[in-house]
């Protein structure tokens, strides 16, 4: 970080500095913030702001500009100006003392002026105080697309590489909640023993494990000679079996058919002790087969057919969930898109189990979950790419995008995942005042890096995540706990080929192997007369 510490200016420092840079015609670019926790939506604004003309300038509020006694920020500002400095894309950091940017943009006179789409058309009398300072000597100013970039170019930093940036905000993360081997380990103890219903479709995942030595000879095509195969229990069914290596009891709701295989489905559940009620409304069950040579998969095929539940199923379905819904402390319905859960049995189970039970989550698989379905959660645990086609938005930024999607379904938190970047979890805490919605609420945020050392295979990881995230909570967890810990289990699951359900077991290996949670850990014990 040294290199990039000499990015952060003093305020006249950096105006003899952008003195020389438009003397060589180069054009300025500001951007403002309080950047507390920097997350992969504020990369993108700040690539945004680059593209736009030479020099980035990115000023900061100061620690002692803020007004609100909210605990914020968490990171000082000679930090949160480190980390905005170790970002290439970025060429000075200046902290402001001041709680708005109308003064320093009145000093610094950039250009273009770069705010997130959202601020567009937001009436914030703040903002308007700057837009008018900006144009007041022919700037301009331009709203950041917070188009979705779904590359995995990691990003580059100067001076310094990003796996010792995520370590640092990990730790820093651990350390801000208090989240270390021993709180870990006591949030999944908690959790031994919880009651959850799982509803969703269920899938077989089929892997064919081929040698491709060959060409075809009738077309050139790759020929695959089958060496073996192996199938998995996936969709809801690979949530219920997580449930279960984790210490809680599932109870699993789904539907398959009446063939060889949805046998076989149901021989698993029992030999794994899973309690399941299945209706019979499928010729077979839904399946995805995987053809892979050397661990590489070269294709993907799905056998599925969307059977939507009829009125008589679904009053099945609602009389089983309301004979034994006192029995659960945690609920999560898991969309595939293939049919089970309509949206009027997701509202009429909602309704039924929002009062009788302690916490409810939903996710989604593709854009053929119905997302905007879940009303009243707790939880939702979508992908960036999932809830942009759930909502018809390809534009905003993350955090306002955020902000509508819990208020147009009326739910409380959100789990944004983000592939190799990791996940963003969005708290709604304050997104109601005096039990009405406040449009003016900002949602707290926090991003956690990808726990994965490596990556063998990435099926099941979301579905890890939103059942260890799940039982943490529903056990009384706080939500960062609960981020953490799906994340963990996530980059379990991330490590091993094929569905597999992440054990108790191997959370407490995992917990062990992390750095970040050393930062607490005791000296062994000396012996008596040592």
């Amino acid at each position: 970080m040294a290199g990039s510490s000499r990015k952060i200016k003093d305020l006249d420092s950096l105006l003899a500095a952008l003195r020389i840079d438009r003397e060589a015609g180069k054009t300025v670019v500001q951007c403002h913030g309080c950047f507390d926790i920097v997350h992969p939506g504020h990369i993108r604004y700040l690539e945004f702001a680059k593209r736009q003309g030479d020099v980035l300038v990115v000023s900061l509020t100061a620690d002692s500009a803020f007004t609100k006694n909210d605990g914020r920020p968490c990171i000082p500002d000679a930090l949160r100006a480190e980390n905005l400095a170790a970002l290439e894309c970025v060429d000075y950091v200046v902290i402001d003392p001041h709680p708005t940017a109308k003064e320093i943009l009145s000093q610094i006179k950039p250009d273009a002026y770069v705010k997130g789409r959202e601020y567009e058309q937001r009436a914030d009398p703040r903002f308007l105080e700057e837009k008018q300072v900006v144009e007041s000597y022919g700037g301009k100013t331009i709203y950041s697309s917070g188009e979705v970039v779904f590359s995995s170019t990691a990003l580059k930093l100067a001076h310094g590489d990003s796996i010792d940036i995520a370590d640092q905000k990990l730790e820093l993360y651990c350390k801000r909640y208090q989240i270390n081997r021993r709180t870990a380990e006591q949030a999944l103890r908690q959790a031994l023993g919880l009651k959850v219903l799982v509803v969703g479709d269920l899938v077989v995942d089929r892997y064919v494990f081929c040698d491709a030595s060959d060409v075809a000879s009738e077309a050139p095509v790759i020929s695959l000679a089958q060496l073996d195969q192996q199938e998995y229990l996936g969709g809801s069914a690979i949530i219920a079996q997580h449930i279960k290596s984790l210490g809680g009891e599932p109870f699993l709701i789904s539907s398959i058919g009446r063939d060889l295989a949805s046998y076989m489905v149901l021989e698993e559940l029992d030999r794994q002790e899973i309690e399941h009620f299945m209706i019979h409304n499928r010729s077979r069950p839904v399946s995805k087969t995987r053809y892979l040579v050397e661990e590489q998969k070269i294709v993907k095929v799905d056998d599925h057919l969307v059977q939507p539940t009829d009125t008589q199923l679904e009053k099945r379905i609602l009389d089983q969930v309301a004979q034994r819904a006192d029995e659960f402390q945690a609920v999560i319905f898991c969309d595939f898109g293939y049919g089970l859960l309509t949206a009027g049995l997701i509202e009429k189970l909602t309704a039924m189990l929002r009062d009788r039970v302690g916490w409810i989550s939903a996710d989604v698989s593709g854009t053929r979950g119905k997302l905007m379905a879940f009303r009243n959660v707790d939880l939702l645990t979508p992908t960036e790419r999932e809830i942009r086609a759930a909502m018809h938005d390809f534009e905003q930024g993350l955090s306002p995008l955020a902000h509508m999607l819990l208020t147009r379904t009326d739910s409380r938190n959100l789990f944004v995942t983000l592939g190799r970047k990791g996940l963003v979890i969005f708290d709604g805490a304050n997104r109601t005042r005096d039990g009405r919605p406040n449009p003016d609420a900002r949602l707290r945020s926090e991003h956690i890096p990808t726990l994965a050392a490596s990556i063998l295979d990435r099926l099941g990881c979301g579905d890890a995540l939103l059942a260890t995230s799940t039982m943490v909570l529903a056990a009384g967890g706080t939500l960062e706990m609960a981020g953490y810990l799906g994340s963990l289990a996530a980059a379990i699951e991330l490590g091993r080929l094929g569905n597999v359900p992440v054990s108790y077991e191997m959370m407490m290996h995992a917990l062990d192997a992390q750095a970040e949670l050393r930062y607490l850990r005791q000296p062994p014990a000396r012996a008596a007369g040592a």
